[in-house]
């Protein structure tokens, strides 16, 4: 009899050890943001996040991708904010180079729990590009041309695959040269109004390779942004060439936000 009555004392610390768990694991989920918004930056388009988006997809998030014009600043962020209204619920806002600027004034928005930054410029209200630019010093290899007659701002070929993405195939840097999207030059002296890192969490990829952002500047921005970074072996174009290793920062993003 006494073994019967042990066995359902030990039955039941299991079974609530069991609900315990089912428990935690459900508020953990909970706490999962699911939606995830992708900003491309100058000389590029949102063909580049596919490999970035399959796997959020199989992870479960619903997943956006924001075709900004790269016309103006100010219809850039117009985009993003778009993308972002869409959407029911919080989000992780990404930004890719000149995206990190369209987050940092987007993501000010109540939906955005935290801001992903890759290789890219986080400025502080006042700041523009071209600020951020000078600051250092200049990459050598960097193939950013001087603005057309109608003031737009072109990634020559020369230095593309060299420049911008050296550790892809010359097939894809092809690609991604073929199909960039030019940047109006007003852009790069566009002031920031609002730097949402200063109340979002945020998250840094510093590409180590990168021969577009140089490399110090991204380390200080990230510090002064008081992002968790991480440092990845790539090139500017990091989350083509290095696809998983982007979506694991951008899951833990979505992991740890709400926290």
């Amino acid at each position: 009899m006494k073994d019967v009555v042990q066995l359902k004392k030990s039955l039941g610390i299991i079974l609530f050890i069991l609900l315990l768990s089912l428990s935690v694991n459900t508020v953990s989920a909970q706490k999962q943001v699911k939606n995830i918004v992708l900003v491309h930056g100058a000389f590029a388009d949102g063909s580049g996040w596919e490999e970035v988006y399959k796997i959020l997809k199989k992870k479960g998030f619903n997943v956006s991708i924001t075709a900004n014009p790269n016309t103006s600043f100010t219809e850039d962020v117009a985009a993003a904010k778009r993308s972002i209204d869409r959407i029911e619920g919080q989000i992780i806002l990404v930004g890719h180079s000149y995206g990190g600027a369209i987050i940092t004034e987007a993501g000010d928005s109540d939906k955005v729990a935290g801001l992903v930054y890759i290789a890219a410029f986080v400025p502080d209200a006042g700041e523009t590009l071209l600020q951020l630019v000078k600051s250092g010093p200049p990459t050598p290899n960097s193939g950013i041309e001087a603005p057309t007659a109608d003031g737009f701002i072109w990634y020559g070929k020369a230095k593309f695959h060299s420049g911008f993405c050296a550790d892809l195939s010359k097939e894809k840097a092809d690609f991604l040269y073929d199909s960039q999207v030019p940047i109006a030059a007003s852009a790069f002296v566009a002031p920031i109004t609002k730097a949402s890192w200063k109340n979002k969490p945020s998250w840094y990829i510093v590409a180590t390779d990168d021969q577009t952002v140089p490399i110090e500047g991204a380390r200080f921005m990230a510090k002064r942004a008081h992002s968790k970074v991480t440092e990845i072996k790539a090139s500017h174009a990091v989350y083509v060439s290095q696809a998983k290793a982007v979506a694991d920062v951008i899951v833990r993003a979505a992991n740890e936000s709400l926290k």
